[in-house]
């Protein structure tokens, strides 16, 4: 499965792109200051799993292990929201995204909500001392 956090070689950001580089779980991006906060975005998904699904899940976990099935329904969800918040956040103007954070919800019995979000934020590099 591809990384689908980092869509190549790690290069220093342009000043305006928000690339991966410039979203973090952290309150503050490393050498960079916040100059504008453009406040809360999110990606947002429903996700269920079909009979078959439930079905080879089922199978694999007899066996015990990683319930591949199930990992692949996860991360592909994780991915999902988390383009969309990135999304959310360029058409704001932001060029950086603090304070990541993924949470999941049962809506109902074999309905899961994913939702990724953080703070848009606007960055510059910062002064040396």
């Amino acid at each position: 499965m591809n990384d689908p956090y980092n869509s190549g070689a790690i290069q220093p950001p342009l000043a305006d792109a928000l690339t991966d580089a410039m979203v973090t779980t952290a309150m503050e991006l490393p050498g960079y200051r916040i100059v504008r906060n453009f406040g809360l975005v999110r990606g947002i998904t429903v996700r269920s799993r079909s009979v078959v699904g439930n079905f080879l899940g089922g199978l694999q976990s007899l066996f015990g292990g990683n319930i591949t099935i199930y990992t692949e329904l996860c991360e592909q969800a994780r991915m999902e929201t988390y383009r969309d918040m990135v999304a959310h956040a360029r058409r704001m103007g932001a060029n950086a995204i603090v304070a990541v954070r993924y949470d999941a919800t049962d809506v109902m019995t074999g309905l899961t909500e994913v939702l990724c979000y953080g703070t848009a934020v606007r960055v510059e590099p910062a002064e040396p001392r």
